[in-house]
């Protein structure tokens, strides 16, 4: 035991000092931190470009009804189309709206006259513009109140709740579902991202014969549970520093650059995409109900994940599925002579991770079938169906075996890993098939 300890300090102290290590330890979340920065900061940098949109007008319909915004500025223009074509000044104006006598019985023959092409929120900004003028028209021409048919309008939100076998009720959110789902996604990367390391390191040690002074020592086996663990650690350190950082940089760069002004002109932006207006009591009444009732909302959904056990249960499953996946992979390692030769061999290792996925879709729309039961239990899917089953809510019966199956598949996978580690390690310049992998497991000692 005390040799595997040595091998595990060694695979990690090895990797931890490495300057890739350090720098995507330090990337990643300034990257991750980007993405959800990038949206409000672009967001910004729009509202400062201003179009100027020249409008000719035939219907005579909407004089003082195109209202100019922080984005957009209509002026309205009494000549013909003609001549506002001939005498278009592309750096005081950025396009001419024209609008039709008949605009009312032909909607589509508005045009929209430019010089360089408009964004798409720019055209659906104008679209609703127009849209909701008309409406308004074609109402009042009816007799009909508006205002009676926004009365009418009825939200309905569906709130679940979980009735026990006692008859109590537990909150249930959606937001569960979600962060089960992204916690199957990292596993499914890590067991990738991490298993590949061991699968390369285990090449890179046998094409420089490392291996053959290393194994003087320690047995392969030992060798094979040393480097899955240590790097098994490097990735778990690795994660707990991204999460902590972009957690760090995005606070951080929120309260630096985000700003009271930069969240008016979101709301702006959002209301003149819209097409619509509010006065400034009502825009503050407005304001002051959505972030109420969004927080209502966020801490409801909060306080029904049940984030120990989601928590928990990535780390198992994250552990059980790297040490499961991450044996096949040293042991495809040990096998080849370089990566070129480990394609073969990754097949039956991909599909049923990816099965796994294909899986998770259809526990989404139906949590308590017998496929997402049986995928949860077998080991080689078990680690991103049962992470996805979870929030749904999954008897203690079945998550215990689950856990219990992952466990003995790991133990099964290590041993057959070990037996084909143990000859393929000291053997080169060979093409191993399927059938000479098989022989290995029966060799005697």
């Amino acid at each position: 035991m005390s040799k595997i300890s040595l091998i595990v300090q060694r695979e990690y102290l090895s990797r931890v000092r490495k300057k890739s290590f350090i720098i995507m330890t330090l990337l990643g979340p300034v990257l991750m931190a980007s993405l959800f920065m990038a949206p409000i900061f672009l967001m910004n940098y729009e509202d400062d470009v201003v179009q100027k949109i020249r409008v000719i007008d035939e219907s005579k319909l909407f004089t003082g009804k195109l209202l100019n915004s922080s984005s957009m500025i209509f002026e309205m223009d009494s000549t013909t189309l003609p001549i506002a074509k001939a005498t278009f000044d592309a750096d005081r104006h950025t396009a001419i709206l024209y609008i039709p006598g008949n605009i009312v019985n032909n909607t589509g023959s508005v045009l929209l006259f430019f010089a360089k092409q408009p964004s798409l929120g720019m055209v659906t900004s104008i679209e609703k513009t127009l849209q909701k003028e008309l409406e308004n028209m074609k109402l009042q021409t009816r007799g009909i109140d508006r205002k009676v048919l926004e009365e009418i309008k009825t939200k309905v939100s569906v709130n679940t709740r979980k009735l026990t076998e006692d008859g109590e009720e537990e909150s249930s959110s959606n937001l569960a579902t979600v962060v089960g789902m992204i916690g199957g996604i990292l596993i499914y990367m890590f067991i990738f991202l991490y298993g590949a390391q061991v699968m390369r390191g285990v090449i890179e040690e046998k094409t420089s014969r490392i291996v053959e002074v290393i194994i003087s020592s320690v047995r392969p086996f030992q060798l094979m549970m040393g480097k899955i663990i240590g790097i098994a650690l490097v990735g778990l350190t690795q994660f707990v520093l991204w999460i902590v950082l972009t957690i760090t940089i995005s606070s951080v760069a929120t309260s630096l650059f985000i700003d009271d002004e930069m969240m008016q002109k979101q709301m702006e932006h959002r209301q003149s995409a819209l097409g619509t207006t509010v006065a400034g009591q009502e825009l503050e009444q407005l304001q002051d109900m959505q972030s109420s009732n969004g927080l209502s909302e966020i801490m409801s959904s909060l306080d029904a994940v049940n984030f120990p056990l989601l928590i928990g249960a990535f780390l198992f499953f994250f552990l059980g599925g790297y040490l499961l996946y991450g044996a096949l992979f040293a042991a495809i390692g040990a096998a080849v002579d370089g990566e070129s030769d480990t394609q073969q061999f990754m097949l039956p290792i991909t599909i049923p991770l990816i099965l796994s996925f294909i899986v998770a879709q259809s526990i989404i729309k139906n949590p308590d079938s017998s496929v997402g039961y049986w995928f949860s239990i077998i080991p080689f899917t078990s680690p991103v169906v049962m992470m996805v089953r979870i929030p749904f809510g999954v008897p203690v019966l079945d998550l215990v075996i689950s856990m219990v199956s992952l466990i003995v598949g790991f133990i099964f996978t290590t041993w057959i890993a070990g037996r084909i580690y143990r000859t393929g390690i000291l053997m080169y310049g060979k093409k191993v098939s399927w059938s000479e992998l098989g022989k290995w497991l029966f060799y005697k000692e």
